[in-house]
């Protein structure tokens, strides 16, 4: 692949595998994120953004449309505040629609009209698992099925142009944040394992080469879709991110 590619949330765990995926195939790669990416390559170009806020999410989109050529976006950037029902607040669920739904929509409808004059684009937005049920992840899961909603409305309004759109929805994935709370040998780390199928915990490898196949040029009979990257979780309806 050639091109310019945005990925948001790329300075660590799964939107920093796809950064370096993206650029292992090619492309330059634009993230947008608070904190600068880990990777160091001539083809990586980083933004410093909140994209929980709104005036700044707008902004950088803007900027990034005007300076280049964008034909892949990668919404990976996300929040997730563990609650129950009792526990979760408005300001988590508000927190966690900003940076999950309300920046991807902005990122979106801002870099989609260079994609239609170019008659072509490749999006996709990294939901989870949990969307299919997980206890304490009241707001988090809320967010993540928005992104699918949003996928499944924008593949018909974006057909015609070139453009599709995909979710991938990964599973328990071996992050640093993951690894933070089931540390290797934990009892608790054992007890995930033991949920899923496959018997072991993905790595953000295995989301980032699910996202490349969505973001092919290739891959243009292809959208609407949500992917799970579990498992064989979402089939048993074991625990996920």
């Amino acid at each position: 692949m050639d091109g310019v590619a945005v990925v948001t949330g790329a300075s660590s765990g799964i939107g920093e595998a796809i950064a370096q995926d993206l650029l292992d195939q090619g492309l330059t790669v634009v993230t947008l994120q608070r904190r600068p990416p880990r990777i160091k390559h001539e083809r990586i170009l980083f933004h410093e953004v909140d994209l929980a806020d709104v005036a700044a999410a707008t902004a950088v989109a803007k900027e990034v449309a005007a300076k280049y050529p964008v034909r892949y976006l990668v919404n990976n950037a996300g929040a997730n505040r563990p609650g129950s029902l009792e526990q979760a607040t408005i300001d988590d669920m508000d927190h966690v629609y900003a940076l999950n739904v309300r920046a991807a929509m902005i990122l979106i409808q801002t870099l989609v009209p260079g994609m239609r004059q170019a008659k072509f684009g490749r999006i996709v937005s990294i939901s989870s698992r949990a969307i299919l049920g997980k206890t304490q992840r009241l707001a988090y899961a809320a967010g993540k099925a928005g992104l699918v909603g949003m996928t499944r409305v924008l593949c018909l309004e974006l057909a015609g142009d070139g453009i599709t759109i995909n979710a991938v929805a990964p599973g328990p994935v071996a992050t640093e944040l993951f690894d933070n709370g089931h540390p290797i040998g934990s009892a608790k780390r054992q007890a995930v394992i033991d949920s899923i199928p496959v018997k072991f915990v993905g790595g953000p490898k295995d989301v980032a080469r699910a996202v490349s196949f969505f973001l092919s040029p290739d891959s243009g009979y292809i959208s609407g879709q949500t992917l799970f990257v579990c498992g064989g979780s979402s089939v048993s309806g074991s625990g996920g991110n």
